[in-house]
């Protein structure tokens, strides 16, 4: 059959289970970017019609609390909150020692001293979690990581819906048997951190397109499609394949809310389709970027590379002070592979007003294919 007939038995927009559960104009979840995500970009877009998240892994429980609080604040639409699964991490003193050889010459770059081990690399997960029950949340999102069955129904008692982040079908088997309510595909194309949890990455960057009916029909839960979808037509697409919705973050980088760098803003407008890569070299851990001198000066020594979290804790002082000089030479630059279909959109465009041109262009895409 042709494509036209997979969209025939779809009703109206704002069709499926998941977005008719949290009353969404589209089904459109904007992904939730650590670094980038703020409480006022997550309400802009729910209010919106769409499903605001915020990324609070890099908080203490409670800075996650007045984060989910100011965000409660600007909004009583539907929300959602995102952590990492990880355990803590104990690193000894050579695995730091080796991993500062290499970004201590660019700390001094921004006259910043040599680093040194640190108290903490990231804050605990188990009282992020507790936090997060208690807050009531509704929806939660997870990466990195697989959970318990227990904490699940933690969640679900708490009246959360939960979705986890799978790359792979078995992973998002390992999800539903979790007992996951929904499950985001991420595509090889998405920009920021892998969520790959079971096996290698390399063997993990399955594309959207591939990845999607493949979890679909794994898993029978409902299915947000994410990596390489920056307009409606991505919606359509991605309906075609049998998801639920989508997960958007990288459109959403260059919007007036978002905490992001000017200058960072500015190369996701001026990058090209091959821009990005994968790299473990910035934090530890697997991530689509833009290609700077950061990834490449920390991939030249690959075997000094700590584990995440603790690479990531490393470069931070050093990227922040970057974010601070708005010089994306220096900063973690994160984007997918869709980053050049955002020049069409208004440089500075508003979050509410990106949702509203996407919503017009799914629209018109299911039309075209009524047509």
């Amino acid at each position: 059959m042709t494509s036209s007939s997979a969209f025939a038995s779809l009703p109206a927009p704002r069709s499926t289970s998941f977005s008719r559960r949290f009353d969404l104009r589209l089904p459109l979840v904007q992904g939730p970017m650590l670094g980038a995500s703020t409480p006022a970009l997550a309400a802009a877009v729910s209010n919106a019609g769409g499903l605001g998240f915020i990324a609070v892994s890099a908080l203490a429980p409670e800075k996650l609390a007045s984060e989910v609080a100011a965000l409660r604040a600007l909004t009583s639409k539907p929300f959602g909150v995102n952590l990492f699964v990880q355990d803590v991490a104990r690193p000894d003193d050579a695995t730091v020692r080796r991993a500062l050889s290499a970004i201590d010459p660019l700390r001094a770059q921004f006259d910043l001293p040599p680093g040194a081990p640190l108290a903490a690399y990231a804050p605990d997960f188990r009282a992020q979690l507790d936090t997060l029950v208690d807050l009531r949340v509704p929806v939660v999102s997870f990466t990195f990581g697989l959970l318990g069955k227990e904490d699940v129904a933690r969640l679900h008692a708490a009246g959360s819906y939960v979705i986890g982040t799978a790359t792979h079908v078995a992973e998002a088997l390992a999800w539903r048997d979790s007992g996951a309510d929904a499950i985001v595909a991420q595509g090889a194309e998405a920009g920021g951190h892998r969520g790959t949890f079971i096996g290698d990455v390399a063997h993990a960057l399955i594309g959207t397109m591939a990845l999607v009916p493949q979890v679909v029909d794994a898993t029978g839960l409902p299915v947000l499609a994410a990596g390489g979808i920056m307009d409606g037509r991505g919606i359509a697409a991605a309906l075609a394949l049998g998801a639920q919705g989508v997960q958007m973050g990288t459109a959403f980088l260059g919007c007036v809310e978002s905490a992001i760098a000017a200058d960072w803003k500015a190369r996701l407008r001026t990058s090209a389709d091959t821009a990005t890569s994968v790299t473990r070299a910035i934090t530890g851990r697997h991530a689509r970027g833009i290609r700077n001198p950061l990834m490449m000066q920390l991939e030249a020594r690959a075997e000094t590379v700590a584990p995440y979290p603790v690479q990531n804790a490393l470069t931070q002082e050093l990227r922040q002070r970057a974010a601070r000089a708005n010089d994306g030479d220096w900063l973690s630059l994160w984007s997918g592979q869709g980053a050049p279909l955002s020049r069409v959109r208004e440089a500075g465009i508003g979050a509410a007003q990106l949702v509203e041109a996407i919503d017009a262009e799914w629209r018109a895409a299911l039309r075209s294919f009524h047509a």
